[in-house]
């Protein structure tokens, strides 16, 4: 299984202000979608709540994706996808359910990339052309060391995209 981080990020790593998400930018949403389909998302108890709700009760699950909550609240069930309370738990059910070229992905929050990034495979940011001053939620350095650059696709902002946008690929050295 290879697993993989995604995220965008501003110039100073910021990824986020009172669990939501400092832009709307299509580009980057449509990129996150065509990404991640069809491919497990593993996400935290408060990503999961921040995508809206179902039935009134918070948390959406992300359409075409196994979606998978990271959680340490026991209390925390849900019928509309799959719920762990430990990292053990977890990589136990991927290595279960998948097969050793299938790529899942690290979708947040800033918790959850800090106690996955030393474990991925491999990482796709979206970097913002922005500071973003009011952060309080942020990805953790991407260490040149550890980390090299296998694809850069960079997009000037438009009607839509009201910020400079370069999609990176990284590979584990």
């Amino acid at each position: 299984m290879i697993l993989s981080i995604i995220s965008a990020i501003g110039k100073n790593n910021e990824i986020g202000m009172k669990n939501e998400l400092l832009w709307n930018l299509p580009i980057d949403m449509k990129h996150f979608r065509k990404t991640t389909s069809g491919h497990p998302v593993i996400m935290g108890q408060k990503t999961f709540e921040s995508l809206g709700t179902t039935n009134g009760v918070l948390g959406r699950p992300l359409p075409n994706r196994r979606n998978i909550v990271l959680t340490l609240d026991k209390e925390f069930k849900r019928g509309d996808c799959e719920v762990v309370y430990s990292i053990e738990e977890l990589e136990g059910r991927l290595k279960d359910t998948m097969e050793d070229d299938e790529e899942a992905f690290i979708i947040g929050g800033g918790q959850i990339y800090k106690l996955f990034i030393d474990k991925a495979d491999r990482l796709y940011i979206t970097h913002v052309d922005r500071e973003f001053p009011d952060a309080d939620t942020f990805f953790p350095v991407i260490d040149p060391t550890v980390w090299k650059v296998a694809s850069e696709d960079k997009h000037a902002k438009d009607e839509e995209n009201i910020y400079d946008t370069s999609f990176v690929i990284y590979e584990k050295k």
